[in-house]
């Protein structure tokens, strides 16, 4: 008697496991099918999810918004000085957002430098659901990501959305396209190691006005990541480096630059303002940018990609990758790849 209730407990119990497994993966379909693939819309939103595909580790990573991911190609940092570097940027990059993919990364790598595009120091609150997600969609799922979706939540998001996309994209099921279909089993990659290549030329026909603010000050919670970040890269010692990206507009005001030098003199920081050295850097609006002056187009960024590689080198140490293997066979396939697409 106690030998048939025990078969039937495990018949019970089978039974259970496989309607929980069956439930489990419906919902890992169902939420495949309907999260944006972010490979023909607004591909930035794939560039995070990208870098868990690299294969060797990486000597420099770039932090940032578009000023980075615009504006300097790993691929030709490899190319002229064999630098294996990827870009860790994303549309609107928060600075918060920017320490937990910094922390994210010392899981995977330890770099030699960390450079970090200043321009969102600006932000000193979360902006909006729509770039939080091009940035925290594709992070792994982790305590640091956890960490960074409560730090950039806005005030009517869940953090329940984010742990479980199809409590936020279900209602895509109506709106579904080609591109869900086409990239349900896979994805390919949009950027050159995290580098946004574009050819086309549209120079500088205006500068705008630099409109005066009632408040210069950067906030509190911008000076804090900020400083997390350099304590992290002081803990692990990794040299940090800022850099202000030689676009036109959005305006960079005199008092943030002003703002910034002194906390990298403080700090014994180094920071490159490329705006007002774009001319030593050999930058040329009328044909290095690609949409009058926000972004540098490729042939832009591959003349600030030759001038910061030689500071990399020569000031930073950061090594000579071309001799030694993987990475020569990794990153001339990349290169390969990436000439083909300024084709």
């Amino acid at each position: 008697m106690a030998g048939a209730k025990t078969k039937k407990a495990i018949k019970i119990l089978i039974s259970v496991l496989c309607a929980v497994l069956i439930f489990c993966v419906l919902i890992a379909f169902f939420t495949r099918l309907v999260k944006p693939k972010y490979m023909t819309d607004v591909i930035e939103g794939s560039f995070v999810g990208e870098y868990y595909k690299e294969e060797v580790g990486h000597d420099l990573i770039f932090l940032g918004d578009c000023e980075a991911y615009e504006n300097i190609s790993p691929a030709a940092l490899w190319d002229e000085y064999g630098i294996s570097s990827y870009i860790r940027g994303t549309p609107q990059q928060l600075v918060w957002q920017s320490y937990y993919l910094l922390e994210e990364t010392l899981k995977y790598e330890h770099p030699k430098c960390v450079v970090y595009n200043v321009l969102p120091m600006k932000y000193g609150e979360p902006q909006s659901e729509a770039y939080n997600r091009l940035t925290l969609d594709n992070m792994k799922l982790s305590l640091t990501k956890i960490k960074d979706i409560k730090a950039s939540m806005t005030e009517d998001e869940k953090m329940a959305d984010y742990i479980f996309p199809v409590l936020r994209y279900h209602s895509r099921i109506t709106e579904l396209t080609d591109e869900d279909f086409d990239y349900f089993f896979k994805s390919e990659l949009r950027s050159y190691s995290g580098y946004y290549l574009r050819t086309e030329v549209k120079p500088v026909t205006m500068i705008p006005d630099k409109i005066p603010l009632a408040d210069y000050s950067f906030s509190d919670k911008a000076w804090e990541y900020l400083e997390k970040m350099r304590e992290l890269c002081e803990k692990e010692d990794i040299i940090f480096v800022l850099m202000k990206a030689p676009s036109i507009y959005p305006v960079w005001y005199d008092e943030w630059d002003k703002a910034i030098s002194d906390y990298a003199a403080k700090n014994g920081l180094d920071y490159y303002n490329c705006l007002t050295d774009a001319e030593k850097i050999g930058i040329d609006f009328q044909n290095d940018t690609y949409d009058g002056g926000l972004h540098l187009n490729v042939y832009g960024a591959e003349k600030m990609s030759s001038y910061f590689g030689k500071i990399f080198r020569d000031r930073y140490g950061v090594p000579d990758r071309r001799s030694e293997e993987p990475y020569s066979s990794v990153w001339n396939e990349k290169l390969k790849i990436y000439n083909e697409a300024k084709k």
